[in-house]
This record gives structure tokens, C-alpha cells and sequence, in this order.
């Protein structure tokens, strides 16, 4: 009898960890790696959420909070919810994880039963297809090409619906594409929803603050007042604030979810950090100023890999709205052969490529469910982007 629960051989490692890992490796061997797999920014997390950080410790504010969160940390949520997306929640609607990936396993864990249906536009965050089938729900993927915008449109979020749908994930802006919905989009996705009122839909608006070209953010419940109740809004700290090692997640929603969420998360993990809590209300409430900066240093390094990448011989890449990820296409390359003689025949094939020739890190589009692509995060300086496009576009003229 195996120690191993029978569960785990539905999932997989994250293949963004893995890549990392291997990178890391690498690295610590000595060889001239430049990795592009990491999804965390590179800026230093703001200096006066760090003061906050370091005064909680200080004052002694490391004991246990509530379950799902603080009083202080909650309202502060409400107050960016309202300001930012013109949605009115009380404390008693919002919870509190160890970062945003906790809170949707949470709402998975808290209202799936064996069979029902989330639907994920594909390409997806590694992760969701993976937290659902541990919820023991059956992941749906729709297929959202770059033709789309590698958007979801009505009509197939429409024939992807059935009677076992419990929830539609939305990503905007997306890991891995980049992609953001505009309003008109985000309503043309909420008028289906609107149809089938057995359907909740779970946002994952980590970026969305990192958008470009003037582009207005939108939230699912802001665009459709009336599916307020079923919708769970789900955001953190961690991209916008460059905290992703304070692990800070949090949700909004119905009372009864999230006292479901609750429940969860106190015979698990209990509360999240006290001290990441109170940097994370500093974050919230606090100046933002310096967030342009941050904005404008992403666009510079989107645009130069934009360019970098349709370069190279065989591959597109289109130029997304927002976060800070391209998801190219390299099935201009699949087929050829690379100088040891080695066939590239998928995107997995063509990211060990680039790590063994040119010692570049990105992940393969096989990792979120739309191929043949691969994503690169340009989370990193100028000059190792650079140099980056300088060795793939090296690799990809060497194959033949």
C-alpha cells in the first residue's frame, strides 16, 4: 500500500517551478543562464510597506488573527474595492489568504462536489485546471487563440456550459498571454452568464494594475451589477505590489462562500502572516506613486521583447494589454531540426532548445493548455532581456 494519496496522480508539479528550478540549477553551477520562467516582479516591494512590516514586528503584532484575517486588513480591502472598482463589501464578505493561489484553492475546496464543471479559458495559470481536479471537479478548456486575442468569446463560453457548471475562472490580465478584456468583451461574457444562473464566475484580477497603452482595467461584478452574488472576486498583493514572498491573497464575495472559505482555512492553514497583514494595509491604503514608474519600465521591456521575439526566424509574438508576459508562437519552428540533429516537434521540445543551446529559461505552452507557444516574463532588466532575444534569435537561426 502506497503512503501516497491516490489524488496527487491526477496533478503535476507547476511546470513554471519546474523551469525555474532547473534554472536556479543551472546557475548555481556556474553557467550563464538568463531566466525567463519566474512570474514575480523584479522592483523591491515599496519602502513604506516594508516600515509597516518592520514596526508590526517591532510593536509585537506577531500573534495570531483571526482565522481568515484581521478586522483592519478586511475593511481596508472594502475601502480599495469601492474606490478602485465601485464594489460595496463588508467585512464579513471578505477573506483572507496566504497569497491569491490559497484563496482560490480555498473557494475550489469550499463549493466543488465530484463531477461538477469549471470552465478555464485556455491558455490558463498552470494552476487551476490542477486545484480543481484535487476539489475533485472536472476541469472544461475552452481553446482562446491569439486570433481572439487569446480571449474567451460568448458563444463558446455559451456551448461550453452544461447543466454540471459550476463555475467559469477569468483571468484579465492573463498568465500567460498578457491579455486583458475590455468592457464591451467582459460584457459580452457576462450577458452568458447572465443566461445560466446555476454558474458563478471566479475573477483572478492580480494585474490589474499592470496594464498599458491607457487600457481600463475592468472586474467581472463592476461590468454586471446583477451578478453580484455569484461572483467571487479574487486579487492580492503580491503583483502590484511587489510582496509575492509576503503572501497576501483575498476575496470577495458571497456570505455564504466565504464563511465557507472560513471553515476551510481554519483546520488548515488559520490565519495568514500578522505581520505580512499589516504591511499589506500600508500597501493598500498607503501612497501608489510609485506604481507609474513601475507601469512604464514594464511597457519599455514588453516592447522590446515584442521586437526581440518576431525577430527570430519562425516566430510571432503579438503585443499583449497587460501583465508582464508575452506567450509567443513558434509553430514556425516545429518540424525543423536543430544543429545536433534533433527534431523539434512541440513547444516542449522547443523550450529544452533554448535552454540547452542558449541557456535561456521560458516555459512551454504545453504548461497552459494552448500550443504550440511558450511564455516569457520580461519581469527583469533591459539588458538580460536584451540578450535574451539576442541567444533566441541565435537558436532559432541555427535550426534547419
Amino acid at each position: 500500500m502506497s503512503i501516497v494519496a491516490d489524488r496527487l496522480s491526477v496533478i503535476k508539479p507547476s511546470p513554471t517551478v519546474a523551469m525555474n528550478t532547473k534554472a536556479m540549477e543551472m546557475a548555481a553551477a556556474g553557467e550563464d543562464v538568463i531566466g525567463l520562467a519566474v512570474g514575480e516582479p523584479d522592483f523591491d516591494t515599496p519602502d513604506n510597506v516594508k516600515e509597516a512590516g518592520i514596526k508590526a514586528i517591532r510593536g509585537g503584532d506577531t500573534k495570531y488573527t483571526a482565522p481568515d484575517g484581521r478586522p483592519e486588513l478586511k475593511a481596508a480591502i472594502c475601502r480599495k474595492l469601492k474606490r478602485e472598482n465601485g464594489l460595496e463589501y463588508t467585512n464579513a464578505q471578505i477573506t483572507i489568504g496566504n497569497g491569491g493561489k490559497h484563496v482560490l484553492y480555498n473557494a475550489l475546496m469550499a463549493s466543488l462536489n465530484p463531477g461538477d464543471e469549471v470552465i478555464i479559458p485556455a491558455p490558463y495559470w498552470t494552476s487551476y485546471p490542477d486545484m480543481v481536479l484535487l476539489a475533485e471537479g472536472t476541469p472544461v478548456t475552452v481553446q482562446c487563440p491569439v486570433e481572439q486575442g487569446f480571449k474567451l468569446k460568448g458563444a463558446d463560453l455559451e456551448a461550453a456550459i452544461t447543466p454540471k457548471t459550476k463555475w467559469l475562472i477569468l483571468n484579465s490580465p492573463s498568465n500567460p498571454s498578457g491579455a486583458a478584456y475590455t468592457w464591451d468583451e467582459m460584457k459580452e461574457v457576462t450577458d452568458v452568464l447572465l443566461r445560466h444562473p446555476h454558474v458563478w464566475v471566479m475573477t483572478d484580477d492580480m494585474y490589474e494594475h499592470i496594464v498599458y497603452d491607457g487600457f481600463q482595467f475592468c472586474t467581472p461584478a463592476q461590468v454586471e451589477p446583477r451578478l453580484y452574488e455569484r461572483t467571487l472576486t479574487v486579487n492580492g498583493v503580491s503583483k502590484a505590489y511587489a510582496m509575492t514572498g509576503w503572501r497576501i491573497g483575498y476575496a470577495a464575495g458571497a456570505k455564504v462562500l466565504i464563511d465557507a472559505i472560513r471553515k476551510i482555512q481554519s483546520q488548515s492553514t488559520t490565519n495568514p502572516s500578522s505581520i505580512s497583514q499589516t504591511a499589506a494595509v500600508e500597501a493598500l491604503d498607503g501612497q501608489q506613486n510609485y506604481r507609474a514608474a513601475w507601469i512604464e519600465s514594464f511597457k519599455r521591456r514588453r516592447d522590446l521583447v515584442v521586437a526581440g521575439v518576431n525577430a527570430a526566424q519562425g516566430l510571432t509574438c503579438n503585443t499583449p494589454e497587460g501583465a508582464f508576459y508575452v506567450y509567443p508562437s513558434c509553430a514556425g519552428v516545429i518540424g525543423k531540426k536543430t544543429p545536433s540533429g534533433k527534431v523539434i516537434e512541440n513547444d516542449d521540445d522547443f523550450a529544452f532548445y533554448l535552454l540547452e543551446s542558449e541557456k535561456v529559461v521560458v516555459v512551454p505552452g504545453s504548461a497552459f493548455g494552448l500550443s504550440p507557444n511558450f511564455r516569457i516574463s520580461y519581469a527583469t532588466s533591459d539588458e538580460k532581456l536584451k540578450e535574451a532575444c539576442r541567444r533566441i534569435q541565435r537558436a532559432c537561426a541555427a535550426l534547419r
